[in-house]
């Protein structure tokens, strides 16, 4: 099945954020972090402990961090830099678990091989990665517990 144009774009907006930022784990060293895919999950906090909502949410917002916005759309005031490619945000913590949506930002491609979405906390079998990006994840185990927490917070009415 090929993308969508909108999907294709998307992608070619993303990748090259991906490809030139600066890496977000300290000294180059990536802690080793271990988790157990159960089903459509990952049930534990990457982390040992949940994580900050209100430091998720800058994470999701922030382009240069996350790049979430290119693809989905979320409760945040400028809805015209919000991308309509991916399921809205809005409601997440009501259909997803926190261990289904940890397991969608770990490694997305577990769930659907052909995804768009980057796995942003995988380093194995990845293609075409920025030379910073090299042997690192997009983020952190804690920037993917604190977008959890900030995703859970999203409850349909």
């Amino acid at each position: 099945m090929r993308p969508s144009a909108d999907a294709t774009i998307a992608l070619a907006v993303v990748a090259p954020l991906f490809c030139g930022a600066a890496p977000l784990v300290a000294d180059g060293v990536l802690p080793p972090v271990a988790y157990r895919i159960d089903g459509d999950s990952i049930g534990a906090s990457l982390t040992g402990r949940p994580g900050d909502s209100a430091r998720g949410r800058q994470i999701v917002a922030n382009r240069q961090v996350s790049a979430c916005l290119l693809c989905h759309s979320g409760p945040f005031p400028d809805t015209h830099l919000q991308g309509s490619v991916a399921p809205p945000l809005d409601g997440a913590g009501s259909r997803l678990t926190e261990g289904q949506i940890r397991l969608r930002l770990v490694d997305p491609r577990k769930l659907s091989p052909d995804t768009l979405m980057p796995a942003y906390y995988a380093l194995d079998g990845l293609n075409r990665v920025g030379l910073a990006w090299q042997g690192r994840p997009i983020l952190t185990a804690e920037q993917i517990e604190d977008v959890v927490a900030f995703l859970m917070t999203l409850r349909s009415p």
